[in-house]
């Protein structure tokens, strides 16, 4: 008796067989919330940061420096991501909602 494997085997009743998934082509809304609050909340840290260290409002310089690099590193994934999420919905070639890794 020989060993066969079926595994990728492809067949007429495999064919014939519909609905094996489905797929969806709704927006990811968490995900696409998440990025969108990440581009928000790194653009207003970046802004207060700059803020607090030209005019040394709520300490000295090195806390508006730290607000401003806390606030670039939530700006870069957000906008990353909520770039991703308009050129997916508007359709470019290349984009796709399924790039943005799920929450």
């Amino acid at each position: 008796m020989s060993y066969v494997d079926r595994t990728f085997s492809i067949s007429d009743e495999d064919v014939m067989m519909e609905g094996a998934y489905v797929v969806h082509h709704r927006p990811p809304i968490k995900e696409v919330a998440l990025s969108v609050c990440l581009l928000v909340s790194g653009v207003l840290g970046i802004a207060f940061g700059i803020l607090m260290a030209a005019d040394r409002v709520g300490g000295d310089r090195t806390h508006g420096v730290f607000f401003a690099l806390l606030g670039s590193v939530l700006f870069i994934p957000g906008f990353y991501y909520s770039r991703i999420a308009y050129y997916a919905y508007k359709g470019y070639k290349g984009f796709s909602f399924a790039n943005i890794p799920a929450v």
